[in-house]
């Protein structure tokens, strides 16, 4: 049942079948298109997140990834005049959800790529639970979700990488969370420049995110908040990434800074550790009062 919930999921919201309702809002025109109640949920919760997170999340970023080739594999770097012709069909705020009536405004692209994972991360927890699953760990490829405690009653350890190594940067302890990992080493590509262009842009500038981040880890007991926000706080920065957690405190994080430095949410105090050969490596704990 699990397994046929993901194929469904991943069935209506592809951007490239063209029998997805994606799809197929993406091709409509402008003109309204009857979705699925799975498809309004996610499109619905991708819309509120884009607000909350002042646009960080952009779900409607597809074409300018496309044109670094983040969606072909086919890398290469845009010109400014093309990217700046892209960004103008770049705008969530357009997309309309009425009821089940989704419509995409001619030559804008909704992906929901961003939180779609984590939905069906969510989706999958929940039959496990109604079939009587207590114990669990999932792995969406970035996305770790747990049910529960492992069988013996102690917690999931779950390696984070680091970003300059083979090894983990540390390990979390999960009960019945999850955690998303993002970072500009997971899809990357070298320029003619040697400069590294990774693929989680800036939806202002339409480049890849230079936030002063190289690294997010988000945990939360709902693994579609994991998702949207490993995105959405790359991109927003330290600082701006902070202030958000201060005013929301519905998620823990992680976020490694360029010099290598760990800000760490006190809320996860009692469940990370430094990896092995990170024993030197300075950690600030971020606490609710500044």
């Amino acid at each position: 049942r699990a397994q046929n919930r993901i194929r469904e999921l991943e069935s209506l919201w592809s951007v490239t079948e063209e029998h997805s309702e994606i799809y197929a809002a993406n091709h409509s025109g402008g003109n309204p298109v009857a979705v699925s109640k799975d498809t309004a949920e996610l499109v619905r919760y991708a819309l509120d997140m884009a607000e909350r997170t002042n646009g960080a999340l952009e779900p409607t970023l597809y074409p300018v990834l496309t044109a670094w080739g983040f969606t072909t594999d086919r890398f290469q770097i845009p010109e400014r005049e093309e990217i700046h012709r892209l960004l103008e069909r770049v705008d969530y705020a357009r997309v309309s959800l009425q009821g089940s009536a989704l419509t995409v405004p001619d030559g804008i692209q909704l992906d929901l790529g961003a939180v779609g994972k984590g939905y069906a991360a969510d989706e999958t927890a929940a039959i496990l639970r109604e079939n009587g699953v207590n114990s669990a760990l999932l792995d969406f490829g970035g996305n770790i979700l747990t049910i529960g405690a492992k069988p013996d009653g102690s917690p999931w350890r779950v390696g984070v990488r680091d970003p300059d190594s083979e090894g983990n940067l540390g390990v979390l302890e999960l009960n019945g969370q999850g955690v998303s990992v993002s970072g500009g080493y997971e899809k990357y590509f070298i320029g003619e420049n040697g400069e590294r262009y990774w693929h989680i842009l800036d939806p202002a500038t339409g480049a890849p995110a230079r936030s002063g981040l190289v690294q997010t880890a988000i945990v939360s007991g709902e693994s579609k908040l994991c998702d949207a926000l490993s995105t959405a706080l790359f991109v927003m920065g330290l600082d701006d990434a902070v202030q958000y957690w201060r005013e929301h405190q519905d998620f823990e994080m992680i976020l490694l800074a360029e010099d290598r430095t760990v800000y760490m949410t006190e809320g996860l105090s009692d469940a990370f550790s430094l990896g092995a050969g990170q024993e030197g490596r300075e950690i600030q704990v971020i606490r609710y009062e500044s």
